[in-house]
């Protein structure tokens, strides 16, 4: 088997693939053979050596990802409902970025009718993560107002599709002008170009008195304004900090990181409580210990899938030699969808 190894954090020559044994499953534990791997953000700042639970679970070296599509290749014991030649997707807290891979049985869910291999790839990590923002934190109600930011990226496509199945107006917003008809695509409201328009002067000009939701994985860039942009009894969902790491170069400055974490928002209880607001955050990697919230909010995501009224966005396919490539692409902040590496 084949598998990408980080070594020591770093820029993309970290990204070092190589030739280790082929495993084996262990009892309730089910071998696949890869043939696609979804490529998250979460991936680059493993790389870079930022990323909390890669340091608390594995360390370094490190194999990076968390979701695939292939073939099941073997079972162990006490797997009975699955076949070797079984297509299928599934989760796992890294290693991911492989030929091979062995997951426990029930973070292995077979394949959707409706997705290829490359689709289902992508699917999971991005669809479990705007599920739990939106459903088990935010609670949205019909017709509620929501704000989604970088809507036209993988976890933000979800966002858009989740806060309509909700009966909820969605406001998505984007970085670049070629991202906007995605987001309407999906089914937004409407779409603020922030790299036509002043994003804020926009957002109250669509919802003068507030939003209900707002989904901010940006940091410090948006942040503070996401939170006084909150109607009454709104509730701002962090879950990533993205404009705090680089967009080019694949190697973070660490003075502007120390920067820009000392000039991160702190809310203040006294002002939550004035205003009726609330800062809810998370990150899925420190979840997997959960399996029963992870396999209700998949399975509930596949029913979705499977009666037409949720979609995957546009999947960009990048073979596995060229990782380091669809890293860096993903940083530059320009790709729309999702990124999968495929494997021969």
């Amino acid at each position: 088997m084949r598998k990408v190894v980080i070594h020591k954090p770093g820029g993309y020559d970290r990204l070092a693939i190589e030739e280790h044994p082929d495993l084996a499953p262990g009892p309730d534990e089910v071998l696949i053979d890869v043939a696609a791997i979804g490529v998250n953000y979460a991936d680059c700042v493993t790389r870079m050596g930022l990323y909390a639970s890669a340091k608390h679970y594995v360390g370094y070296p490190i194999t990076p990802g968390f979701e695939v599509a292939g073939t099941v290749s073997a079972c162990g014991e006490g797997v009975t409902d699955l076949l070797p030649g079984t297509r299928v997707m599934a989760i796992t807290r890294f290693n991911a970025y492989a030929t091979q891979l062995v997951v426990p049985h029930s973070q292995v869910f077979a394949l959707p009718g409706r997705l290829s291999l490359e689709q289902a790839a992508g699917f999971s990590g991005i669809a479990l993560t705007a599920w739990f923002g939106l459903f088990e934190l935010a609670h949205p109600r019909a017709h509620e107002s929501i704000l989604v930011h970088s809507a036209a990226g993988g976890v933000g496509s979800m966002l858009v599709q989740l806060g309509k199945l909700a009966d909820c107006r969605v406001i998505g917003v984007v970085g670049a002008t070629h991202k906007v008809e995605a987001v309407h695509a999906l089914g937004a409201d409407a779409v603020i170009d922030k790299s036509a328009r002043d994003l804020w002067a926009e957002a109250e000009r669509l919802t003068p008195d507030g939003y209900d939701i707002i989904l901010d994985a940006n940091g410090i860039a948006t942040l503070g304004q996401s939170y006084r942009h909150l109607a009454p009894l709104g509730r701002l969902v962090v879950y990533g900090f993205h404009s705090m790491l680089p967009q080019t170069g694949g190697l973070p400055n660490r003075l502007k990181l120390a920067w820009h974490y000392w000039r991160t928002p702190r809310f203040n209880p006294f002002s939550l409580t004035t205003h009726n607001h609330s800062v809810l955050g998370f990150n899925l990697s420190f979840l997997f210990d959960r399996t029963g919230l992870m396999t209700e909010g998949l399975q509930q995501l596949l029913r979705w899938l499977d009666e037409g009224r949720l979609g995957m966005p546009a999947v960009t396919c990048y073979p596995f030699e060229q990782v380091a490539r669809a890293q860096r692409e993903l940083e530059s902040g320009q790709t729309v969808g999702k990124l999968v590496l495929t494997c021969p």
